[in-house]
């Protein structure tokens, strides 16, 4: 059997030969606690502080703009629930949001509801963009946050997030972005960007699960989420995880070093997967497809006659691993809100693929998938007329 292809980087992506490296020494000599005053604490302390200072670097922000998470879903939890209960004494209760956003985002939304939060919840294009009337009707003097992923991480289209936070600036409320599969896909300079807070994460640019990131501006007020020590200026109290936190900043300047080639690539070979699965496939709907823009590596794609289940089993028995964009539980396939979200009909969206492409995708990894994937859709289409 051939090499197994991985097409599924958009949900993690192996830890970097360079990384495991640079963490290492943190599980041996170097295991100091960075609270602890002794020569190990100290080193701990000097290691943890150089990481916020590439992190930053990385982002173009304030080392003390830098708190590290345990990963994207507990950033988004900051962002959201910490800016939100840091202003509802204001008399801004209010919480824009799109119905896209991943999970983290909307259930703290729904959780800040619960505890007396407006959701307010901005119209999408069929595209999966941002519609900008009911965005800007939206916005107003009683929004606390408004909180719009930068790049989805189902269909991959990118949100005009510079004019959106802009928007949100002028009247009076926090921006968040969801920067999780933005980071090292696209250029993030906070000195440039309105933004208040922005969330970004490991696992997805080469570094280990369980760390990540949020951009918090200097001056923005958040209520912690946790309580105990003041570590991290009490934002996010506990004992540092140092292996963890070097391993993301080495990962980090790798991803934003090799940005410009790495987009390239992975747009040339999208691309090219994409084409080859139209030409075999006309009826094959591509969503975001004529978004205004879209991010290089994912690629979501429904064939009528399949569904996502049936499809991701065949895909897997020959060795090549994507994702769905709907959620598998139990045996029955549930429309992925996304795609809902957008319009796309629910018999479309149960028979969603996102293919995304990383740093285990080669060409030819892609010339095999574009060969085997017509044919199983034809012999789940058959399946499916004879049942």
């Amino acid at each position: 059997m051939p090499e197994p292809i991985y097409l599924d980087h958009a949900a993690t992506t192996p830890v970097r030969a360079e990384v495991l490296e640079a963490m290492l020494p943190f599980y041996g000599p170097r295991f100091g606690n960075p609270s602890s005053v002794h020569r190990w604490g100290r080193d701990a302390r000097t290691a943890l502080d150089e990481a916020r200072e590439r992190v930053a670097r990385c982002l173009g922000a304030s080392p003390d703009e830098i708190c590290f998470t345990s990963g994207g879903t507990e950033a988004d939890n900051i962002a959201v629930l910490g800016t939100w209960r840091a202003r509802r004494d204001e008399g801004r209760t209010a919480i824009v949001t799109t119905p896209i956003e991943h999970k983290a985002v909307l259930a703290s939304v729904h959780q800040a509801a619960h505890e007396g939060a407006d959701e307010r919840f901005v119209a999408m294009t069929p595209d999966g963009v941002v519609d900008r009337a009911s965005y800007e009707s939206l916005v107003d003097s009683g929004v606390a946050i408004a909180t719009i992923m930068w790049v989805n991480n189902e269909i991959g289209t990118v949100q005009p997030i510079a004019e959106l936070a802009a928007y949100a600036k002028s009247k009076g409320a926090l921006f968040h972005t969801d920067g999780v599969q933005a980071f090292g896909k696209i250029e993030i300079d906070v000195r440039t960007l309105a933004v208040d807070v922005l969330s970004i994460s490991g696992h997805k640019i080469g570094a280990p699960k369980g760390i990540g990131a949020v951009f918090i501006r200097r001056g923005t007020v958040i209520e912690p989420l946790f309580h105990g020590g003041q570590q991290d200026r009490g934002r996010r109290p506990g004992t540092e995880n140092v292996a963890s936190v070097v391993g993301f900043a080495r990962a980090a300047e790798l991803a934003v070093a090799e940005r410009e080639e790495e987009v390239a690539r992975l747009r040339r070979l999208r691309d090219q997967l994409e084409r080859a699965i139209v030409a075999r496939i006309p009826d094959a709907t591509v969503h975001g497809a004529h978004a205004p823009e879209r991010a290089p590596h994912i690629l979501s794609v429904s064939i009528p006659g399949t569904d996502s289940e049936s499809m991701l089993m065949a895909l897997d028995l020959r060795g090549i691993g994507c994702s769905a964009g709907s959620a598998c539980q139990s045996g029955s396939v549930t429309p992925s809100h996304v795609l809902s979200a957008i319009g796309v009909p629910p018999e479309l969206a149960t028979a969603a693929i996102r293919m995304s492409l990383g740093s285990l995708t080669s060409d030819a990894c892609i010339a095999r998938v574009a060969e085997v994937f017509p044919a199983l859709v034809e012999k789940a289409r058959g399946m499916a007329r004879a049942s």
